[in-house]
């Protein structure tokens, strides 16, 4: 009942703040499982991308190249909406049809994140590795891949962030993210201000904390003299 909302500001935040908790939930879910999609798939493609010969290289760069060069948005419609038109036996939920869109997305910047990281490591040690008797998957599992994964944690740092910020989109597809129960709340109570304030809130008080555990990450694999010290 609208007569039971708070009229006061103070009062009206604490009011829907745990709607928007369970929003925060969700988001942290969404992002979390997104990210480890990513992680789980990038890192081989970067491997494809470095070491790769033909056919599979190629698919690998195009997956890349078409992932970061079209919207999310279109992606998650094209997930949700046009698989299922393609395949009619493949209808998706749409918690499911949202992790797939955030986890492939964030699969094609990871995968760039470590090729980066992969080539930035000098080609002298797997030449080394490999005159010590190792073969050249031995070299790149135990000199390249730990090396290139401690390498890429500033970038991670920035795709866990930015991963916070994507899911926000998956309100368009009713996945009740922390957005989505702004935008619900906005609609039963009409105050617009109060709530997106609120929900900027949660956003920031979220990317701060993924910030500063993963700069506490970074501090702890850092590798010396091979990066430069993080601003405090």
């Amino acid at each position: 009942m609208m007569s039971d909302v708070p009229a006061g500001t103070v009062d009206y935040l604490i009011f829907i703040l745990p709607t928007l908790l369970k929003g925060a939930v969700v988001t942290i879910k969404l992002s979390t499982t997104a990210f480890t999609i990513g992680l789980a798939l990038g890192l081989p493609l970067a491997m494809i991308r470095v070491y790769g010969r033909g056919f599979i290289r190629g698919v690998a760069m195009v997956y890349i190249e078409a992932l970061r060069g079209t919207p999310l948005l279109v992606q998650l419609f094209v997930i949700y909406y046009g698989l299922p038109d393609l395949v009619p036996a493949l209808q998706l939920d749409r918690y499911t049809a949202a992790f797939l869109a955030l986890g492939l997305n964030s699969a094609a910047y990871q995968a760039e994140y470590f090729r980066g990281a992969i080539q930035s490591i000098n080609e002298g040690q797997l030449q080394a590795a490999l005159s010590v008797g190792m073969t050249p998957f031995q070299a790149v599992r135990h000199i390249v891949i730990p090396q290139a994964l401690r390498l890429s944690l500033p970038a991670l740092s920035n795709e866990v962030a930015y991963m916070l910020k994507y899911t926000s989109i998956v309100f368009i597809i009713a996945v009740p993210d922390l957005m989505a129960r702004g935008k619900i709340i906005i609609g039963k109570h009409w105050r617009a201000e109060e709530v997106l304030t609120a929900v900027a809130v949660i956003y920031i008080v979220l990317v701060n904390t993924a910030a500063k555990a993963m700069g506490f990450i970074e501090d702890r694999y850092r590798i010396p003299g091979l990066q430069t010290d993080r601003p405090a």
